[in-house]
């Protein structure tokens, strides 16, 4: 009951948070309709001013973010035909090295923050530091199954902290992104604002147009046709995340056997990581039988439209405000330093890094540093929902790099671990050294990249 409950809720608050949104032109000011429909939900939580849901309507609402995260990354690679990797490298490995600058500077202004403002202040611990990149990069499912390792080292309050910078990740992702949206608008800088009108997904041919409208269907036959392609489509998203799931398992009971460190890391990997690489094998074995065709790609794009809208809905909804107040200075100079330099690097570098595309690569990288790849991917939608500029195929062959690595994966959680053994300024050092590196080879490499639009 509690889930159907919860479910049932959540869509209708959605619902009114789009249509409200939709209303009064919220996406022309770069702001999701689904943070309206979260904080219509914060208002009928059992701490919010109008207490109607249950405890456990929440408590269900705040396990979904992962369970969402995962249906997006299964679905991410299903949609489009996979590329050429030999003609891909070069864009790949700009966006591999944007996204290297931005979670490794976020582990060095964390330990900045906490060496010179919340240490002296607070007396914070050193481990805090990492929070940004596991709160931002990997989000709520990566903040609570790093929670036991934070306890072990001293941070009690480690796996409440992070979920509710994730939750501040998610807000900031779509407030800070939809402003950034309109002053791409405003500045031209969408690759879609100077294609020629015709490439434009909003619109048709002269022939189109004049073509007279083709009478309508019966509404059961329109029924039919549409569970025809979706239930398909959803059963080639499910198996991309069972592939996910088992993969997982086979590490797990493969840790039990080894120990160790490589069981440390196991026990902190999400599954959403997995789950994309699933959805690349589900597309490749689609392609080398020659049944691409039964992908739909606006389903699958819809899917994971969709998964975002209820993430982001729900990790609203569930705002722990009484956290927030508690811990509201380390958590506020954390996320305002995370969020500044993310904000930095996507605009001072990105321009000089990415392909002339640089915008729309650049915002789905900002989401994805910020509020998780779900807040990447709506912010793409809201600028090029057809993907005429391209961005969607290095995002996602960059994700399935390195995520196994960053954004709760092997980095993500070993960073507390070598905070614990080097030490804070050993550790900050050394990422201060690698977001060098990173920023180095990147405009090395832009250098090659064709002329564009300028920043």
């Amino acid at each position: 009951m509690t889930i159907l409950l919860g479910l049932a809720v959540l869509t209708v608050l959605l619902l009114i948070g789009t249509a409200a949104g939709k209303a009064v032109g919220m996406t022309r000011w770069g702001v999701p309709e689904a943070l309206l429909a979260g904080a219509l939900g914060l208002l009928i939580a059992p701490t919010g001013p109008l207490p109607l849901l249950p405890q456990n309507v929440i408590d269900f609402w705040s396990e979904l973010p992962l369970v969402l995260l995962t249906l997006v990354f299964g679905s991410l690679l299903l949609g489009k035909p996979l590329p050429q990797i030999g003609t891909l490298w070069r864009p790949v490995a700009s966006q591999l090295l944007l996204a290297l600058t931005l979670a490794f500077g976020q582990f060095l202004v964390g330990g900045l923050a906490v060496l010179l403002v919340l240490g002296p202040l607070v007396g914070a611990p050193p481990v805090m530091a990492a929070l940004i990149e596991v709160a931002y990069e990997g989000g709520h499912g990566s903040a609570a199954a790093m929670g036991p390792t934070y306890a072990r080292l001293g941070l009690e309050s480690g796996e409440s902290l992070g979920l509710a910078m994730a939750t501040v990740g998610l807000l900031t992702a779509t407030l800070v992104g939809g402003l950034v949206v309109v002053l791409g608008r405003n500045q031209r800088w969408l690759l879609a604002a100077s294609l020629p009108i015709s490439l434009h997904p909003d619109n048709t041919s002269e022939t189109q147009a004049a073509d007279p409208e083709p009478p309508a269907k019966p509404l059961l036959t329109r029924l039919g046709q549409g569970l025809q392609v979706w239930l398909p489509n959803l059963a080639l998203t499910g198996v991309a995340v069972l592939i996910g799931v088992l993969m997982l398992s086979g590490l797990q009971l493969l840790a039990e056997h080894l120990g160790g460190g490589f069981a440390l890391v196991i026990d902190g990997l999400p599954v959403f990581p997995l789950a994309l690489l699933g959805s690349l094998l589900v597309r490749l074995a689609l392609e080398k039988t020659g049944n691409a065709h039964w992908v739909a790609p606006a389903v699958q794009g819809r899917v994971g439209t969709l998964s975002a809208d209820l993430l982001i809905t729900a990790a609203t909804a569930c705002l722990d405000l009484a956290l927030l107040g508690e811990q509201w200075l380390p958590l506020t100079v954390l996320a305002v330093a995370g969020l500044l330099w993310n904000v930095a690097v996507v605009l001072l570098l990105a321009p000089r890094i990415l392909p002339p595309n640089w915008f729309e690569r650049g915002l789905v990288e900002f989401g994805q540093a910020t509020g998780v790849a779900a807040s990447g991917l709506l912010l793409l939608n809201m600028v090029d929902p057809g993907d005429q500029g391209d961005a969607l195929t290095p995002f996602s062959i960059k994700q399935l790099l390195l995520q196994p690595f960053i954004a709760g994966g092997i980095i993500t959680v070993i960073a507390p671990l070598a905070i614990s053994g080097w030490g804070l300024p050993t550790w900050t050092g050394l990422c201060l050294a690698l977001v060098v590196l990173w920023i180095t080879l990147g405009l090395w490499l832009g250098r090659s990249h064709p002329v564009g639009r300028q920043a």
